[in-house]
Order: C-alpha cells, then sequence, then structure tokens
C-alpha cells in the first residue's frame, strides 16, 4: 500500500492511499505539531502484525474516522499509536516498562487488550518516528512524502 502525505498550509495536511485493488478517498489529516496521526499509524504497523487503522483501509475500508471503532485488535493499535503520539507531543521518550504499564492501563480503561510488547519493538518504532519527524520537517509545504506499507496477513 502506497501512502502519499501532502504537507498543507492551513489546519490539515493530507493523506493519499493506493492500496493494491486501488485508490481510497483523501484523508484530511489534522496538524498536531507533530508528524500526522496516519504516519504515526505507519510507524506502528509497520513494526506490529496485527491491523489497525490503515490495515483495515487496505483492506477496504474507507478512512473514516469511525473505521475500526467496532474492532477490538485495532483498538488496541490505536491505543499503541496514541501512546507514540503522546511521546512526540511531550517531546520524551517513557521509559520502556513504564510505556508498557501506561499501554496496558490506557487498554484496559477502554476494554481493549494489550498488544504484547518488549523493548524491541518500541525501539523500533521510536526509530522509525524519529526519522519520519526528520524527513517531515524537510518537507515545504505543498510537497510530499511518500512511504510503503507491507501487506499484512489478513
Amino acid at each position: 500500500m502506497k501512502l502519499t502525505f501532502t504537507k498543507g498550509s492551513g489546519k490539515f495536511d493530507r493523506l493519499d492511499i493506493v492500496a493494491s485493488d486501488g485508490p481510497r478517498a483523501p484523508i484530511d489529516c489534522p496538524k498536531q505539531g507533530i508528524i500526522p496521526h496516519d504516519m504515526v499509524h505507519f510507524a506502528v504497523e509497520a513494526e506490529v502484525t496485527t491491523t489497525g487503522f490503515l490495515g483495515l483501509v487496505a483492506a477496504g475500508g474507507d478512512g473514516g474516522y469511525r473505521l475500526g471503532l467496532e474492532d477490538r485488535a485495532a483498538q488496541s493499535v490505536e491505543r499503541l499509536v496514541e501512546m507514540f503520539q503522546g511521546e512526540g507531543w511531550s517531546g520524551a521518550a517513557t521509559a520502556d516498562d513504564d510505556f508498557i504499564a501506561l499501554y496496558a492501563t490506557t487498554c484496559e480503561e477502554r476494554g481493549d487488550t494489550p498488544l504484547p510488547l518488549t523493548g524491541e519493538p518500541i525501539a523500533s518504532i521510536r526509530a522509525r518516528i524519529a526519522d519520519l519527524s526528520r524527513r517531515w520537517a524537510a518537507v515545504p509545504v505543498g510537497g510530499q512524502m511518500t512511504l510503503e506499507l507491507p501487506d499484512h496477513p489478513q
């Protein structure tokens, strides 16, 4: 699946997705001071095998904000994305054991089952986010960054 992020001049960036069976409707990505939320999804979903928002889009989902709300596994991925997004906003990484514990608590509070995590995938996701952050910062307004997410077996 090809993901093309376009840096907007206003309150939104845009994500265009081309899945194996064709393009999807564009997605507006509200600016949040760090990389776009769906780019954080890319970083997480490239490292975990559980289907999240982008995997659901690839499988034919419409890309709307409600996509995946009924999918408990996708919600577990969403909680993980939110954890890394929070680190991005704070500008500092949380110790792995604390990160895992907070992730578990966040999932449990929302009725989701946390994905099994260790320090290795956490480090890989953080490294990917750091790389994406550097690259996205260099993209001018109106410029694009294209990423490819391999298909995971459903």
